[in-house]
């Protein structure tokens, strides 16, 4: 049996049915640390919540999440997605320079972040930078 699989499955489950408390209520409670699903769920979790408890969790797990993860586009885009609904925008920026392979998911992450943290001059300045075309996503965030 795969303790990570289980887990997984479990704040899954929650997070799909909108319990978000629960969720951060089976990760405090589980005596081992999280595989890379995990780390996306916690995040999600944490970004939708957004009290004091899910901010205090999620950049907890930043500042534990191993060195291996951070080449993880995936799981640094949830991150990404967490800090900027945070108004965390200083570290949010720390983790997208940090990432080697940018892809356009992190990319709109971003754009979206600074939308939502009504920074529309950085929204401008990082779609002139893109390194590739845009998809519809993108240009929805632009053009709201």
């Amino acid at each position: 049996i795969n303790i990570y699989r289980i887990s997984n499955k479990l704040y899954l489950g929650y997070v799909e049915n909108k319990m978000y408390e629960k969720t951060l209520d089976l990760f405090e409670q589980l005596p081992f640390s999280l595989h890379n699903v995990g780390y996306i769920i916690i995040f999600n979790a944490c970004a939708q919540l957004l009290n004091d408890r899910a901010k205090q969790i999620g950049k907890k797990l930043l500042q534990q999440i191993p060195k291996y993860f951070h080449n993880d586009n995936v799981i640094i885009t949830s991150a990404l997605d967490m800090l900027m609904k945070f108004g965390d925008v200083e570290n949010a920026e720390n983790f997208f320079q940090m990432m080697k392979k940018k892809d356009v998911i992190a990319y709109n992450a971003m754009m979206k972040g600074y939308v939502e943290n009504k920074m529309y001059e950085k929204t401008l300045d990082l779609f002139e930078q893109l390194p590739f075309s845009l998809h519809n996503v993108g240009y929805t965030i632009i053009f709201n």
